[in-house]
């Protein structure tokens, strides 16, 4: 049964594991030779950790033969995203700078997914500090969709989507400070939760880039295998404030639990900023399928300031660069493309980055006052379709010049606000390339998202499509 076992769910896994009739042994080797076969045409996988993987998998396996495997996770292989810190791996965040750097100890997430038993495999690619919506750094190069190797995966958890959707584990950590999990999870056809500020605990990684901003990932190809992966990491920490909003970490039975007639705001687009069609005719459908299933689906106004929202993100991502840039040593050694962005932090006054601040601020209780009468906003997850690998960015979009982040107007405020945000998969495009949404929540209201997530999962299941040539 080896030859197939990268196809299975977490899951499914666990399920196996349980009745004897795989080993974790077993599908880790049978993964890591995958991954040895097929990475090469990725680049998704820039560490590989065999000898730690197998050890991790053979202590499973004598968990389950006791009959005392920790839970649902136990023996599952997962990646995790090289901008968080995995002791005794490689923690690169792309940069040259930091080409040597070896932390001894799991930051707070990568440590409570190895306690639940979960099998690390490595490390994956990622832009730069993860400052850009592609996956290309001058330390490992670029990384390709395995929907089309020729094409980026988006970023900036490029590599963390690549991954799983070519068999290489089937859940992965990455990270969301503008998009990155719902934006690429859209174009490698998963399941991608941006969680809500401080849902999980974070302590002990790389410095704050964003602010709050960025908050840890995750990645699946089924709400189930997603939610099983929150609820083991949403325990909140007294080292990361943010995690004390929340009185308890959420369960499984949180993520079947949402509204009978869930009020959803559908905004296809954000004012007169540029879209694909065949994205917009995508999320139609998607619209349609939850009126289906019993949701009340309404087109509005958009209920916030995308102009400002936007502008702050703006100020607050360079401002960021510019600082741990500063700290590592300068930017003499970092992507051409990095150095522009970095002398614009540079010139950012101390008030124009508290105003970025303040305006989060005002959004955050804005949003909080619509989620009252709404349960979720409905977007696409971006407004271009994958480009090529190399490129950083699609410089038209609907037949429109389109600058860095226009491909990225849907997602970045949904950080600002600190809300969750949930990315899944729509229909193919005309050149068979996966299109993505995204369902954003009110703030605590994670587990919700999940659970409409699995509602839109029953009325359009997706999980055993494969990429052609990974299949």
């Amino acid at each position: 049964m080896t030859e197939a076992v990268w196809r299975l769910s977490a899951t499914d896994l666990h399920r196996a594991y349980t009745s004897g009739k795989l080993s974790p042994v077993d599908v880790t080797r049978a993964i890591l030779d995958r991954i040895a076969a097929l990475n090469p045409k990725l680049n998704a996988v820039v560490h590989v950790d065999a000898n730690g993987a197998m050890r991790a998998a053979e202590e499973s396996a004598a968990r389950y033969r006791n009959g005392a495997a920790y839970g649902a996770l136990d023996g599952v292989p997962a990646t995790i995203k090289d901008s968080l810190v995995v002791g005794g791996m490689p923690a690169t965040w792309g940069s040259l700078l930091l080409k040597t750097n070896k932390p001894p100890v799991d930051e707070l997430p990568v440590a409570r997914l190895r306690q639940t038993g979960a099998v690390l495999l490595g490390k994956t690619n990622v832009p730069e500090f993860t400052v850009q919506g592609y996956t290309h750094n001058l330390l490992f190069g670029a990384t390709g969709n395995p929907w089309n190797p020729d094409l980026t995966p988006g970023g900036s958890s490029g590599g963390a989507v690549s991954a799983v959707a070519a068999g290489f584990g089937p859940i992965a950590l990455g990270t969301d400070g503008g998009g990155s999990t719902r934006r690429p999870a859209g174009h490698t056809g998963l399941v991608g939760l941006k969680p809500g500020t401080g849902r999980i605990a974070r302590h002990g990684g790389f410095p704050e880039i964003y602010n709050d901003l960025e908050v840890v990932g995750l990645f699946g190809r089924s709400v189930e295998d997603v939610a099983t992966t929150l609820c083991a990491l949403s325990a909140s920490d007294p080292r990361d404030r943010h995690s004390l909003s929340y009185d308890r970490a959420i369960t499984l039975e949180d993520t079947h639990r949402h509204p009978a007639r869930p009020r959803i705001l559908y905004l296809p687009r954000f004012g007169g900023n540029p879209v694909e069609p065949e994205i917009v005719a995508a999320i139609d459908s998607v619209a349609e399928t939850l009126r289906r299933a019993g949701c009340v689906v309404e087109t509005r106004a958009l209920p916030f300031d995308i102009d400002a929202a936007t502008a702050a993100l703006a100020t607050l991502m360079p401002t960021g660069l510019a600082m741990i840039v500063d700290r590592l040593g300068g930017p003499e050694r970092i992507t051409p493309a990095l150095q522009a962005m970095y002398e614009t932090g540079k010139g950012i006054t101390g008030a124009a980055y508290l105003a970025a601040l303040n305006h989060a601020v005002v959004l955050r209780a804005q949003m909080a006052k619509f989620f009252r009468d709404w349960d979720a906003i409905l977007t696409p997850a971006a407004a271009a379709q994958p480009w090529a690998k190399d490129k950083v960015y699609p410089e038209m979009i609907d037949g429109r010049e389109a600058g860095p982040r226009a491909h990225a107007i849907y997602t970045g405020w949904v950080n600002l606000a600190g809300l969750p945000g949930l990315g899944l998969p729509a229909d193919l495009d005309g050149n068979g390339m996966p299109i993505g949404f995204q369902l954003i929540g009110g703030y605590g209201r994670d587990a919700m998202l999940l659970a409409l997530g699995r509602r839109y999962e029953k009325q359009a299941p997706w999980a055993d499509r494969w990429p052609p040539g990974f299949d």
